[in-house]
């Protein structure tokens, strides 16, 4: 059986463990103004986060339900639900806390509040073990296990604490609802990154991009744009001047990374040390969303032949722009991304919805971004209303 209390040994100790990942333990809060929260049952929850740990180092994601469930043993509380013991002393918890004590001592607010800690870096921990470089190829069963592993969290968490009272598993949830959709994200940006690969190695492709580009009405997109967005013009046309001339030189995936990293540091240096920024960062994302729809709209309907291509683009620097755009607002609030995905759970719904790794995802990039792709002709624009359909949403931005 798979304890909370014994861990597999494919790590040394759990102090290597920890450098490993660079998970910390968050200093235990104040349960009471007088009590503090006992330190076995911190001993308790940070076996059972190492016990995770390697758990899911060794890709046994299976083994997580069970784990779960031995953690949260479903024993029935007592008829008293308004039940407030919390244990004083060391000697009343003797490797298990009683069901009864254990719901009790989690509807403290300060110890929510730690568990809630923990989770976040231990989260954040596996995050960059499963995929350390969302830009890296990982090979498509990994992919695969980890989306199913996604999408069972929430359902083995909430059966895992079918007997605790239901803010309580709220407060958990919250925090596992952000991993399994990060996982999601991260493994949707990874194989989008993979499909434009190809096409930012395609000379013929990009050739045809730059011809097609140059065709746009930058001058209407920002005329349209500019009383929804408000942006500075100066600002707007730079980056157009500078897409094109990175599409010119025929730049690869990791130089267009740095381009817009680069963007987003300039954009929001302003704002650096603000308590705005959070703020400032989420208006980025729609302003830089808005002007991207505007340039597809164009495309499309100019029928341009490398429309296509243009979408799978924009479909992974979207989701990039997103990924750094997280990562820069953790930064400066001194959180991990799983948190800032936990507290701005409203950025999702900013950006286009997730593409399901499935055959239809897998056959609709590999046609975006195939060599036939440009010579399509006047049989395009019945194709490409096809791919919109897709992302319909997208497009309402």
């Amino acid at each position: 059986m798979i304890g909370c209390r014994t861990l597999p040994a494919a790590l040394s100790t759990p102090v290597a463990r920890r450098a490993k990942c660079g998970c910390a333990e968050p200093a235990p809060p104040a349960v009471h103004r007088h009590v503090s929260c006992p330190a076995p049952y911190r001993s308790i929850y940070r076996d059972h986060c190492e016990a995770t740990l390697d758990v899911v180092m060794n890709l046994q994601f299976h083994l997580i339900e069970k784990l779960w469930q031995t953690f949260w043993y479903s024993t029935a509380p007592s008829s008293d639900s308004t039940t407030t013991i919390v244990p004083n002393s060391d000697e009343e918890i003797e490797g298990v806390i009683p069901s009864e004590k254990l719901i009790a001592l989690c509807k403290f607010e300060p110890v929510k509040q730690w568990m809630r800690s923990c989770d976040h870096i231990l989260y954040q921990a596996l995050v960059e073990i499963l995929i350390p470089d969302v830009l890296r190829p990982v090979p498509s069963t990994l992919t695969q296990a980890i989306r199913n592993f996604a999408k069972s969290l929430e359902s083995w968490l909430t059966s895992a604490m079918s007997n605790f009272p239901q803010e309580i598993v709220r407060t958990k949830a919250a925090v596992v609802s952000a991993f399994a959709q990060t996982l999601r994200r991260y493994t949707s940006l990874n194989h989008l990154a993979q499909a434009a690969r190809a096409v930012l190695q395609n000379t013929s492709q990009i050739n045809q991009m730059l011809s097609d580009l140059n065709r746009v009405d930058f001058a209407n997109v920002q005329e349209q744009a500019s009383w929804v967005c408000q942006c500075d013009e100066s600002v707007v046309q730079r980056l157009e001047q500078d897409f094109k001339v990175t599409l010119q030189q025929q730049s690869s995936l990791d130089q267009w990374a740095a381009w817009l990293d680069n963007v987003v540091s300039q954009v929001l240096k302003p704002h650096e040390g603000s308590p705005s920024f959070p703020r400032a960062a989420r208006q980025f994302l729609l302003k830089w969303s808005f002007y991207s729809s505007m340039v597809i709209r164009d495309l499309t309907l100019r029928s341009a032949a490398s429309f296509g291509s243009f979408h799978l683009i924009r479909l992974l620097y979207d989701e990039y722009m997103f990924y750094l755009v997280e990562h820069r607002v953790a930064q400066a609030t001194g959180e991990t991304p799983i948190a800032v995905m936990g507290e701005f759970s409203d950025l999702s719904s900013m950006m286009p919805p997730l593409l399901e790794k499935d055959a239809s995802f897998s056959e609709d990039i590999s046609d975006l971004g195939s060599d036939g792709d440009v010579s399509r002709g006047t049989c395009e624009p019945a194709i490409k209303s096809e791919r919109i359909e897709i992302n319909h949403s997208l497009q309402e931005i």
